[in-house]
């Protein structure tokens, strides 16, 4: 593949069904750069896998660039999986590729992974986990990133799983690791990591992408000291789930309550699972990989629990919680109630009115505000 035809593959990429905007692309610097060091370490007999991939530029970059065949491909997001799809079909690569969820499917007998640096160091340390757990022996792992948002604790990460990690010159402020010579790993995996949450009394389970891990985020917090005041409900959804620890918290709390949780990233489902069946509670709390509620029917919840990002990727951008009022305004039933946690600078009072109804601050701290909307 030329330059161009790269460049014309990418400029064609859409993020959809995630935001999209003008300052939001489906590609980055980084895919180019893989791609390019990957084309030095393809063989006939390469046996190709993507982890990380956000829209599709590194597995439909590798299919047409690289000459390989088919690619495995880990995806943490909802939205990824689907933009990928949908990619694939416009490009006429459909079928080319099978996406799998982290483990021995996705890597076993792989001898090159190209990778996208994922945001946190433990996400980080579980994909080199299993890619040295997995892989073929002579596996080479192509771990690339944006310079600013790389760190030296990720070269560390993966001295900690391979024999030789080499960093590369930066080029177009995108910089490659390149990881080789996997070493032997424990006999059992990293992740999940499981931890005793003695300010609840709950156990939560946590995989390495899912935010805040197993320790219990600030906003969380905050929400959580206004369980007394939610109204009993039947229908509960937790959006955002994360790993589970305000759906857990509401089943307790209300044990009438039926509860579904729901997140985009495949890790916080996984998490979510584990924390629903550490702490008692898999026959009364469900857990659904989807996208803002995609699967849900309309009007099919009474009350709506809601921390939503602020953050999509790397950019500071509302999109991603304007998405999820519009999906609490779709799901909740008639006099059904949204309650949400933010960062009071946000200001999503107004929008919250516009799009679910009349809205009150129940709460305020230095940090956080906490909303109650009630659906008209």
């Amino acid at each position: 593949m030329t330059a161009k035809q790269l460049e014309s593959l990418f400029d064609a990429l859409r993020r959809f069904p995630d935001v999209e905007a003008e300052n939001l692309q489906a590609y980055d610097a980084t895919d180019r750069l893989l791609l390019q060091m990957a084309s030095d370490h393809i063989l006939p007999e390469t046996d190709a896998v993507v982890i990380g991939d956000r829209y599709g530029a590194l597995t439909l970059g590798a299919l047409l660039g690289t000459g390989v065949g088919h690619v495995r491909v880990n995806q943490d997001l909802y939205t990824g999986r689907l933009a990928l799809q949908r990619n694939a079909e416009a490009a006429g690569l459909q079928g080319r590729f099978s996406s799998h969820e982290l483990g021995a499917e996705l890597l076993e007998g792989a001898n090159l992974v190209l990778m996208q640096l994922p945001k946190s160091l433990a996400e980080l340390e579980e994909n080199a986990d299993a890619v040295a757990r997995y892989a073929a022996p002579d596996a080479v792992l192509l771990a690339g990133g944006r310079v600013k948002h790389m760190s030296l604790g990720m070269n560390k990460v993966l001295d900690r799983y391979f024999s030789s990690v080499q960093p590369q010159l930066a080029r177009q402020k995108s910089r490659v690791l390149v990881a080789s010579n996997p070493k032997p790993v424990s006999s059992e995996p990293p992740y999940p990591v499981v931890e005793q949450l003695q300010e609840l009394g709950i156990t939560v389970c946590a995989h390495g992408a899912a935010f805040s891990g197993a320790r219990l985020d600030i906003g969380t917090r905050y929400l959580l000291s206004f369980l007394d005041r939610m109204p009993e409900a039947r229908r509960v959804v937790d959006l955002g789930c994360g790993t589970g620890i305000l759906a857990t918290m509401f089943a307790r709390h209300q044990p009438g309550a039926s509860l579904v949780a729901s997140d985009q990233s495949a890790a916080a489902v996984a998490s979510a699972i584990a924390t629903a069946a550490a702490n008692g509670l898999e026959s009364r709390m469900s857990v659904i990989h989807d996208d803002a509620l995609s699967t849900f029917e309309a009007g099919s919840a009474d009350l709506v629990l809601l921390n939503p990002p602020f953050h999509l990727g790397a950019s500071v951008h509302a999109g991603a919680a304007l998405k999820m009022f519009e999906a609490a305004a779709r799901v909740l039933a008639p006099g059904g109630e949204l309650w949400t946690v933010y960062n009071s600078h946000l200001q999503y009072r107004p929008t919250l009115e516009r799009l679910i109804g009349p809205t009150v601050e129940e709460g305020r701290n230095p940090k956080f505000t906490v909303t109650r909307s009630r659906r008209g």
